[in-house]
């Protein structure tokens, strides 16, 4: 069964990739999100997270549902974090095993794509300078739009 968490404890990647063990997979392919420290030539020093949670929960689960269908995948698991992140953090780990490479491959690149396309979250970034802005995560290559914070 496709899982699919929001997170404020930090992810542990080790425990995620036991949780994808089947003896049909013959492929597994994950993907992990840092904290970098620049974004848009700006320096970076932190991250905050906000999601709405009913939604966002639901909305990824039916992602992973999608992916499981789509490719024919043997499992599926993501969590993504939220609250403050520090640089080097995992903010977001993917993880697909299906039969074959190519399968997992897509599947993997589709679920981190489509999370960050539909799902209600928000990253304030913490600049060098002092500044923060708020970024709306659920975008579609305009990684860099400042919108308003979550209530």
């Amino acid at each position: 069964m496709p899982v699919f968490t929001i997170s404020p404890q930090p992810i542990d990647p080790a425990a995620l990739h036991r949780s994808l063990a089947d003896p049909r997979a013959g492929a597994c392919v994950t993907f992990e999100g840092w904290v970098r420290d620049r974004n848009e030539g700006q320096p970076v020093r932190a991250l905050e997270y906000e999601a709405y949670l009913p939604l966002a929960e639901a909305e990824g689960a039916r992602i992973l549902a999608e992916a499981r269908e789509k490719f024919a995948l043997v499992a599926c698991v993501a969590v993504h974090r939220v609250g403050q992140l520090q640089l080097g953090e995992l903010a977001v780990w993917v993880g697909v095993t299906a039969e074959h490479r190519g399968a997992a491959f897509e599947a993997c690149r589709y679920m981190i794509d489509e999370a960050k396309a539909r799902l209600p979250i928000w990253k304030k970034e913490h600049y060098a300078s002092g500044a923060t802005a708020w970024i709306n995560c659920a975008t579609r290559g305009d990684h860099g739009a400042t919108t308003t914070p979550p209530s």
